[in-house]
């Protein structure tokens, strides 16, 4: 293991609602204590974690409960919502991962620090809606709801059609002190929930919230490099990386070096909506520290991921 023993472990959606789920609580909760016995077998190992998660069906149910109200209650703005997923699904994984290190006879102290993200008003992704949140429609569904609401709705990666809403690049983590304060008092830290609550510096340079959703992926990347950490692993709903993916030259790779990694983004081999994010935040965590390694991996595959076992392990050379 390395003497830097801090991981970044960031959490898919399906690590919380599998494919096909309606996705209450209780399904949620079953989904989280699964993943949290993945991420326990890392704390065995000595690990210090820092759980990051997505919140993209979360935080699209919460919009539409708000749009079902809208005539009897005020409205949710996004980034607000952002916020109150990040306590309500930390509150989920701390309680399932201290109960699971209570019965492993391993307990150690776990806190939920909702971390505000700092973009830039200016960044042009916050007029092109590129990210995906709340339930999948069918296509009829989908114009209806484009024609009453003004939603942007697209197609996403074949499963269904979904509402998109910008999501602007994360620059800094405001809390990012009291993670790592955090981190060096022996406390696993759950942290940029749903890619952290998107704040901005006005005329002040006081903090001011905005509507937007960061992605999750990229933000733990951020969070990864203001901990110098030496491992992020991002956990998706697939067991390894593919290019030609759906062809029949798919191929799996089990390793990239960063130059492969850069080569087979700009050739649009990872679509956006999807891993596409993901291998940019690798390749930007491992452009930052040549030390550094990045893995692309499901959930039960954690353990044998970060022994090189298992997933697709992005590393300089």
């Amino acid at each position: 293991m390395n003497e830097n023993n801090i991981v970044v472990v960031a959490l898919g959606g399906n690590a919380i609602i599998q494919k096909g789920e309606k996705g209450d609580i209780h399904q949620q909760f079953a989904n989280t204590r699964n993943s949290m016995k993945e991420v326990y077998k890392l704390i065995e190992k000595g690990y210090r974690v820092i759980l990051t998660h997505g919140n993209g069906p979360q935080v699209g149910n919460l919009m539409l409960m708000g749009d079902k109200a809208r005539d009897i209650l005020p409205e949710t703005p996004l980034g607000v919502a952002d916020a109150m997923t990040a306590g309500s699904m930390g509150y989920m994984l701390e309680q399932s991962l201290l109960n699971i290190m209570i019965d492993g006879g391993n307990e150690k102290k776990i806190v939920t620090v909702p971390s505000q993200i700092l973009v830039d008003k200016r960044d042009p992704a916050l007029s092109n809606p590129t990210k995906p949140i709340g339930p999948f429609y069918t296509e009829k569904e989908a114009d209806t709801l484009r024609k009453d609401k003004g939603w942007v709705i697209k197609e996403d990666a074949g499963r269904g059609f979904r509402r998109y809403v910008p999501s602007p690049y994360p620059l800094d983590i405001v809390e990012k002190d009291a993670i790592k304060t955090l981190l060096d008092n022996d406390y696993i830290v759950i942290t940029g929930g749903g890619g952290g609550i998107p704040v901005y510096r006005d005329e002040k340079n006081h903090y001011e919230g905005i509507d937007c959703v960061i992605d999750k992926d990229l933000a733990s990347m951020k969070i990864a490099l203001a901990v110098q950490a030496k491992d992020l692993i991002i956990i998706t709903g697939v067991p390894t990386v593919m290019i030609n993916f759906g062809k029949e030259n798919q191929k799996e790779l089990s390793t990239m070096t960063l130059a492969e990694a850069k080569y087979y983004h700009a050739d649009q081999q990872f679509p956006a909506g999807s891993m596409g994010p993901k291998i940019l935040a690798a390749i930007e965590f491992v452009q930052a520290n040549p030390e550094n390694r990045a893995i692309i991996t499901d959930v039960e595959n954690l353990k044998e991921a970060i022994e090189g076992k298992a997933g697709t392990i992005i590393s300089a050379y």
